[in-house]
């Protein structure tokens, strides 16, 4: 709902969100946007507003026109930095703050842009790496109540109705950069193996990517896997943090990712990790302790890792369990909502 008119005069915090398409850097924004509203008086503006902040409209942007108090405008993307600069130059009275996940160079356009901000958050100490001003490092967090693992995970995977009596799974929008090739390809190879295991990918089909998407299903096909290769499309969050708790391993296999935020989510979840060394993998999994780390784009390690527990389940849980625990003590997300707190507090 759109926030009150006397609402207004103590607003603090704007979390904008300029994009239509959801995207995995909505996700993250949605996530902890209601943990930050709990601190300061925040409002949401855009579409995919969560629960738990307040809505705001452009025409309530507009009421805070000349305000003498100033407020953070939190952007994450390009847009949201010029309009937010655009905006103070008109007469908001703005402080901008950015958070950036790229682990790239950035273009000319984008390094002005963050030279223009009042305070700069990288994901990881890669990303912050990329920049070239100071930045402070937060790491993301995730809702260790809403991704937990089940009671029953043999339940949970029974209640899905596939054959076997484990889940591996490979979540986020179906395309070559989420190396959703890299898993199929290994699944073709193991699955034969391991006739108790079922591959589940969770995520969308954009149109833009189908004729890869169908490349897949001919794979899958041509394999006689089409029922223990299952590809949902794309689910509300609820479904998709069911579909995490019927895993026993979570296999990322991004060639290249900002964060990675289903990382966390997996571990979370109590799932096991195998995880390509993109995003903030290497920051996140204790290399055979939480997870284990393959070079992106490597079938042959992705199998390799794989093979020990799909072959022993027991370790697989039991790698599981020390994940759940490692998300806990260090990537919780009032751990992140805290420390982007301790950024705000410089600026107003």
């Amino acid at each position: 709902m759109p926030i009150e008119n006397d609402f207004t005069p103590d607003l603090q915090l704007i979390v904008p969100n300029l994009h239509r398409r959801y995207s995995g850097v909505t996700a993250t924004n949605r996530m902890v946007a209601p943990k930050l509203a709990e601190m300061y008086r925040a409002a949401w503006l855009g579409p995919h507003a969560p629960e738990g902040i307040a809505r705001m409209g452009f025409g309530d942007l507009l009421k805070l026109w000349r305000r003498r108090t100033p407020l953070v405008w939190h952007a994450r993307r390009n847009d949201e930095m010029i309009a937010g600069l655009l905006l103070r130059a008109l007469g908001w009275p703005l402080r901008l703050v950015f958070t950036s996940a790229a682990q790239r160079h950035h273009k000319r356009l984008t390094r002005w842009l963050i030279r223009q901000m009042d305070a700069v958050i990288a994901t990881s100490e890669l990303s912050a790496s990329y920049l070239k001003r100071k930045a402070t490092v937060v790491m993301h967090g995730v809702d260790t109540g809403l991704y937990a693992p089940p009671v029953d995970r043999a339940a949970a995977f029974t209640e899905a109705k596939l054959p076997g009596r484990y889940a591996i799974g490979c979540f986020g929008r179906v395309r070559a950069q989420k190396g959703t090739d890299v898993f199929v390809e290994a699944m073709c190879r193991l699955l034969p193996r391991y006739p108790d295991f079922t591959a589940v990918i969770v995520g969308a089909v954009v149109p833009e990517q189908s004729g890869f998407a169908d490349g897949l299903k001919r794979q899958i096909e041509a394999a006689g896997l089409q029922a223990r290769i299952v590809i949902t499309g794309e689910l509300v969050n609820e479904e998709v943090q069911r579909w995490y708790q019927r895993l026993t391993i979570y296999a990322f296999t991004s060639r290249n990712e900002g964060f990675g935020l289903t990382l966390i989510e997996a571990m979370a979840s109590g799932a096991a990790l195998v995880a390509a060394r993109a995003g903030a993998a290497e920051f996140v999994v204790k290399d055979g302790v939480t997870g284990v780390l393959t070079p992106p784009d490597d079938v042959d390690a992705l199998v390799a890792a794989l093979e020990p527990l799909m072959r022993d389940p027991a370790s697989a849980t039991a790698m599981g369990e020390r994940a759940r625990a490692r998300v806990l003590e260090k990537f919780s997300l009032d751990a992140e909502a805290n420390a982007i707190a301790a950024v705000y507090r410089t600026l107003i």
